[in-house]
Formats: C-alpha cells, structure tokens, sequence
C-alpha cells in the first residue's frame, strides 16, 4: 500500500512539475513572440488560466481587433481564429490545433446559402459568427448570442431576413423580436440541440432555488419558455451567451445556479464566484473545444504554428459583416 501510495505522489509531482515547466516556457515565448492568447469560455480550466484574455466569440474578437501584439493565439475553434484573422490582417493569427473545427459552422454550405439567397433575393443575410469565412463573405451581419436580438432589431422591420446556421437561436430570436419576416436555416450545434426540457426539469426539481442559466443555441429553448410561461416563473430563467452567463451569476442575488451550456464555462463561473454553486443540467462537452491542450499552446508559440489565414478577397467581404457585429455591441 505504501509503494502504491508512494507512486502516486511521484506521479502526481511529475505532472505538476511537467505543468509549471508548460507554463513558465510558454509565458516566455508569449514575450519572444510579443504574442497574447485568447481562450473561448467552453476551453478547459488550465487553458483559461494562461490566457491574456478569456470570453465569448464577440469579447474575443473585440480584443484581438484592439491588440497591439504581432501574435494572436486563439485557443477556440477555427472560425474564431478565422474572425481574428480578417480583422486584423496585420497580425499573425495561430490556432494551436487545425482540427479543432465546429459541427454548427459545418451544418451551413456556401453552396446552399447561395441558393437561399436566390430565393429570396431581396432580403438581409444575418450569419452567427459560428460560420466559416467564406460564409461571412456572403453576409450583410455577423452576430453571436450575446447581440443576436440587437442586431437584428437594428435592420428595417419591413426587410426579410434569413438568419444562420443555428435554427435554435434563430427561433429564439424570431420569438423575442416578433419578426414573422425572418427564415431561419435549420443547422444546429451538436452539443447545445441535445438539451432535453426534461433534464432541465429534474435539475430544478434539485435546486428549486436555484436561478436557470440557457444558452439560445438549446435545443430545449423554445418549448422550456413556453413551459416557464406557464408556470409563471420567467424570472427564473436567464437566456444568455456565455458572457451574459457571467455578468448574471455575478450580478444576481441568488446563490445558486442550474446551467445549460458546454461545461468549459463552470470553471470561469466559480472562479469568479467562490460562494455560489453551480450545476450543470448534464455532461455537456465539445471535443473540439476540448482539442486545445497546454501540450499544443506550447507548441504552438514554439514553433509558430498553426498560422491560419483567409484569402483577401473573402475576408475583405467578411470585414465588413463582423465590423457590425462588433459596432452593434
């Protein structure tokens, strides 16, 4: 038992060890390279800590357009990098996994947004920022979850509107701003559509107390709010992205929460919340959020690798979609 114990420890000592020399190393090439990290809320906790800056899609991007260092590393999903990219071409934008991809930005084609514009040619293109490039390109607005409702008030209540790719934001927005002109794609994000209203409900049940934190991209969104509606108990439920999430656990009174969205974010949640508690309503994790180690930050600076760029011509017409996105707030 002794020797078993005794192993454990060493074990446990080497991987501190082989962290601290992570950290310290990449801390030191962040310098060498004038580089500043950018990590998504959904990264995992050690990623988070390292980072210069940690947020949703808008904060992020509204950081890497306001840095002054030559190197962004984003350590998010490739669109995200995409989106630093375009809008500053003057930095050199990293990812530290290539393969860090996202099932809801894969869920829209350029071909079949084109042939949606086709039949409806008069309308505005309003695309969630979890789209490639190619897809903002074709764009008139870019939005996230946090200024989805803001942006799409701010275009002519007369004009139609096709918004994408998530079809639960989407209606999300369409109820909230009682747009009956606004299509909506049906794509969606793997993780965020497999919310079920009953798990929702049996984590309340638990925490009856407990303040409701949903994500728009929920698959559970619609018919939960018409349920909560029912039961007069809407001041219970917070919509919002995932910095919405953190401005609210922040700022409320109560001391508990039930949250709907990738579990990355409960890191950042307690963090900054020490005497709150938080439960999620299920394991709700992405694996390519998941893809960004402390393993591949170190290499990325060390090597200076993965360099992701867009074509001038696409991100030229992107610039202008996400530079609204980015004004609107």
């Amino acid at each position: 038992m002794t020797t078993t114990m005794n192993k454990g420890n060493n074990l446990s000592q080497n991987n501190s060890e082989h962290v601290s020399k992570l950290v310290s190393e990449i801390n030191e090439w962040k310098k060498k390279r004038n580089a500043v990290i950018l990590a998504h809320n959904y990264q995992i906790p050690i990623i988070q800590d390292i980072a210069d800056f940690v947020g949703d899609s808008l904060g992020l991007s509204r950081q890497a357009a306001a840095t002054p260092s030559d190197v962004i590393v984003f350590c998010g999903v490739h669109f995200m990098a995409e989106t630093a990219a375009i809008l500053c071409p003057d930095k050199r934008v990293l990812i530290p996994d290539l393969d860090a991809g996202c099932s809801l930005a894969d869920s829209v084609t350029l071909e079949g947004l084109l042939a949606w514009k086709k039949e409806y040619p008069n309308a505005v293109v309003v695309s969630y920022v979890n789209t490639t490039a190619a897809i903002k390109a074709e764009s008139d607005y870019c939005c996230t979850s946090g200024n989805a409702l803001q942006v799409v008030n701010s275009i002519d209540p007369d004009k139609e509107i096709l918004f994408l790719p998530d079809q639960f934001l989407g209606s999300w927005v369409k109820r909230m701003t009682g747009r009956q002109n606004l299509h909506i794609w049906m794509g969606e994000c793997h993780v965020h559509a497999a919310v079920h209203p009953r798990a929702i409900d049996e984590k309340m049940k638990e925490h009856p107390e407990a303040e409701l934190l949903i994500h728009p991209e929920c698959g559970c969104l619609t018919p939960y709010l018409d349920r909560v509606a029912r039961q007069d108990k809407g001041d219970q439920l917070k919509v919002a992205s995932t910095e919405g999430m953190i401005v609210r656990a922040c700022q409320s009174q109560a001391k508990s929460f039930v949250v709907a969205t990738e579990e990355g974010i409960l890191h950042r949640l307690k963090k900054e919340n020490p005497d709150k508690e938080f439960f999620p309503i299920a394991e709700m994790s992405c694996q390519f959020m998941k893809m960004i180690t402390l393993e591949k930050l170190h290499a990325a600076l060390v090597n200076d690798q993965f360099h992701v760029t867009v074509p001038e011509d696409t991100a030229a017409k992107a610039r202008l979609s996400i530079e609204r996105m980015v004004a609107i707030g």
